[in-house]
């Protein structure tokens, strides 16, 4: 779960991570945890955005306008955002509302943004997202899909980029994901009780220190903490310059495709997550160790489910993995 959050913040075009795991495993901590590792980035200041100032892809559009105009662009530096989202949010509190009677008043396009504008360039965080509506599941979806969030109210059409890192936790007894949803999570992490008695207690004691005195717990990772800052900000740069053979990726290739999985997703993400951790680890070429690490996290939730099958999904990635890389 952890390395797959981290994986993440290195390429956030791997698509984000689904964990799925029993009622108090810490999923949700973990996610809401990883806002003190995220790296900062340039944005246009004051923009509702989170624009980028170099790159057009990612500007809303009052951006792309100034800069058009040639306009000098107050940039600043930030850490990257994390959002939650709520269960019982409304479709004007996702994508954001137009103010319609301004707009035919003074004639001009007065757009209330909501929280996907917030999550550009940031992360997205759905906890329970098997319990979510529907409708809101469609906007996700159209959203992940284009990076993009059109909003339309009364013959008035608005879009800004939406950009995001989804992240979504679930507790499977409460009902699975639907298939279009689960396909769009690049990873997917499965998450169980600890069932060692010594660790458990070991996760009691590390929870009442930080009940005592949270200050003097935080202060006693601080160490720990900036070391993988500085790692996944070292990993973030070097990203562009790792490689992988051409024989690894056929390989890949070959293992979704014994395994039947639909779509190129999984080949596209295996290949991504590969890079991401050699990067993590300080390397420019990725080994057949890295795509053992992250493969069955990339294609697990991918495999078609078989009611009769009784092995777990991981264990048959794994399985093919070492059949077909020998």
């Amino acid at each position: 779960m952890k390395l797959c959050l981290l994986l993440n913040v290195i390429d956030p075009k791997i698509g984000g991570v689904m964990i799925m795991g029993d009622r108090g495993t810490g999923k949700s901590t973990t996610v809401r945890s990883l806002v003190d590792l995220l790296p900062e980035i340039k944005v246009v200041a004051g923009d509702a955005f989170n624009s980028d100032p170099d790159d057009p892809e990612v500007q809303g559009m009052e951006v792309r306008e100034k800069l058009m105009k040639g306009e000098e662009l107050p940039v600043m530096s930030t850490k990257i955002n994390m959002v939650d989202l709520p269960l019982g949010a409304t479709e004007d509190r996702v994508c954001g509302t137009i103010d319609i009677e301004k707009a035919l008043t003074e004639g001009v396009k007065a757009f209330e943004p909501g929280l996907l504008a917030k999550a550009n360039r940031g992360i997205l965080y759905v906890d329970e997202v098997n319990l979510l509506d529907d409708h809101l599941v469609d906007v996700l979806l159209d959203s992940a899909a284009s990076g993009w969030n059109t909003v339309e109210r009364e013959g008035i059409s608005i879009s800004h980029p939406a950009r995001f890192i989804l992240i979504g936790s679930g507790n499977p007894e409460e009902g699975e994901l639907r298939p279009q949803l689960l396909d769009r999570f690049g990873m997917h992490a499965q998450v169980g009780t600890v069932k060692d008695a010594e660790l458990r207690v070991k996760i009691v004691e590390e929870r009442a220190r930080f009940d005592r005195n949270p200050k003097e717990f935080r202060e006693s990772y601080k160490a720990e903490q900036e070391k993988l800052q500085q790692q996944i900000y070292s990993a973030r740069s070097s990203l562009s310059a790792v490689t992988i053979d051409h024989d690894l990726r056929v390989k890949i290739s070959k293992v979704c495709a014994e395994l039947n999985v639909d779509g190129l997703r999984g080949d596209i993400v295996s290949n991504r997550s590969a890079r991401a951790l050699a990067a993590l680890k300080g390397r420019d070429k990725v080994t057949t160790e890295d795509i053992a690490t992250v493969i069955p996290n990339c294609l697990r939730h991918r495999l078609r489910k078989d009611p009769l099958e009784s092995i777990d999904s991981g264990l048959l990635v794994i399985e093919k993995f070492y059949e077909v890389f020998a």
